[in-house]
């Protein structure tokens, strides 16, 4: 038996929905699947000794997922993978995005690891489908625990690559939803204008049931005709690796092959241009949303302490420049996206590196995130000894329903 199999949630939610399992022998199995591969993974922080089942009645019936530990459930430690709050209480109520998923009849297993404060500094998880490898941050352990097969539900949050990223270095779906797509109350966040909602799912379908039932919208139709797609190929930002390449060329055949049209992405360089002003909107919010922590840098990492610093330097004037610089070529992106379906391309350089010590480059996330746009992480592809390489498919603002639907056929080409 292959201890790192994800688990489907559409099986499970059928398997609820006709009888055949119950929410208590759910979670039962999702403790026993834990059992097998932790602490070896390494990814959850707490479970909930006593969930709620009376969250299971909804669309999918009670389904267990894990919860990143900077999102506040009632009753655990919101430690925020930080020793700053090793001793913090447990939070009295849950965040709105909690709510939200009870409402859809999931029942929270647990807090999954994230990196210190959703940045960089690492956790202790390691990648279930590369094992000595990173899973990606800062969703590290939702990533884990869904391409393991621990819950089939998991969700995190993204600000610049940190739900995108690990879905592609783990091999599984997620989508980042449109940026204000839900109240981010209960949320440690970093930047007001980027943070945004994520979950994780073994694939697309899995994860347009998942949507359904959050936002309680009736299931995408099959598109009525092939998608009209643009692909990116990521060269303006000079970090795509050969195996990636190669990739995309493979990809943009079987994609023509069934029938999509296929064109070039003709707005390079505007990607690249917003690329660099994310982190600069980025480090300047940090540094008043994370005020608190700011004021005791020398208990912080090195990289989140010289980040919030650097956010705390930046002149007022560069800061609304960078947030210009998004917002004009935002424009253009969304008449682009009003003649094609999505915007197709690498969600990370190649495979993930080696080594648990950091989580990757983000870096071909930013734009995508600074524009606030959803954004699918399609598995299926691998290099050439066999690790997941994700592509992603952003598509336009409040266009998840749609948006999913055409990367369900996306990934359908990729099998």
């Amino acid at each position: 038996m292959n201890l790192y199999a994800p688990w489907s949630l559409r099986a499970l939610v059928k398997e609820l929905a006709t009888g055949v399992t119950t929410p208590q022998a759910a979670l039962d199995r999702a403790h026993a699947r834990i059992a097998r591969t932790e602490p070896d993974l390494a990814a959850w922080v707490v479970q909930d000794p006593t969930p709620d089942l009376s969250t299971s009645d909804g669309v999918l019936g009670g389904v267990p997922l894990g919860v990143k530990d900077i999102i506040d459930v009632a009753g655990l430690p919101t430690r925020c993978g930080s020793s700053l709050r090793a001793d913090i209480a447990s939070a009295r109520a849950d965040a709105s995005i909690v709510r939200a998923w009870r409402r859809a009849g999931a029942v929270v297993l647990g807090k999954t690891v994230t990196t210190e404060f959703a940045f960089f500094a690492p956790g202790p998880t390691d990648n279930p489908a590369a094992p000595g490898h990173t899973p990606g941050g800062s969703s590290s352990g939702s990533a884990a625990a869904v391409a393991a097969g621990h819950v089939p539900l998991a969700i995190g949050s993204q600000t610049a690559g940190s739900v995108t990223r690990p879905a592609a270095y783990c091999g599984v779906a997620s989508l980042v939803l449109t940026h204000g797509r839900f109240p981010v109350d209960g949320v440690v966040g970093l930047s007001p204008s980027l943070d945004s909602h994520g979950v994780y799912a073994a694939s697309t379908a899995d994860l347009a049931l998942a949507w359904t039932a959050l936002d309680g919208s009736r299931p995408a139709d099959s598109p009525r005709r092939l998608p009209r797609l643009l692909l990116w190929s990521a060269e303006s930002i000079g970090v795509v690796d050969d195996g990636m390449r190669h990739a995309l060329d493979t990809l943009r055949k079987w994609l023509t092959d069934g029938g999509a049209v296929v064109d070039d992405f003709p707005e390079e360089q505007l990607v690249a241009e917003v690329t660099a002003a994310h982190p600069v909107v980025m480090a300047y919010e940090a540094a008043c949303e994370r005020a608190e922590e700011l004021a005791v840098a020398d208990r912080l990492s090195e990289p989140l302490a010289e980040f919030l610093r650097a956010g705390r330097r930046t002149p007022d004037a560069e800061y609304q420049a960078a947030k210009k610089t998004v917002e004009t070529a935002g424009v253009r992106i969304a008449e682009l996206l009003t003649s094609y379906d999505a915007i197709v391309g690498p969600a990370a350089p190649g495979s993930a590196p080696a080594g648990l010590s950091a989580t990757g480059n983000p870096v071909l996330c930013r734009a995508w995130q600074a524009w606030g746009l959803p954004a699918v992480a399609i598995p299926g592809l691998r290099d050439a000894v066999g690790l997941p390489l994700g592509i992603q498919a952003v598509g336009r603002a409040r266009g998840e329903r749609g948006l999913l639907a055409h990367a369900a056929w996306i990934e359908s080409r990729l099998a």
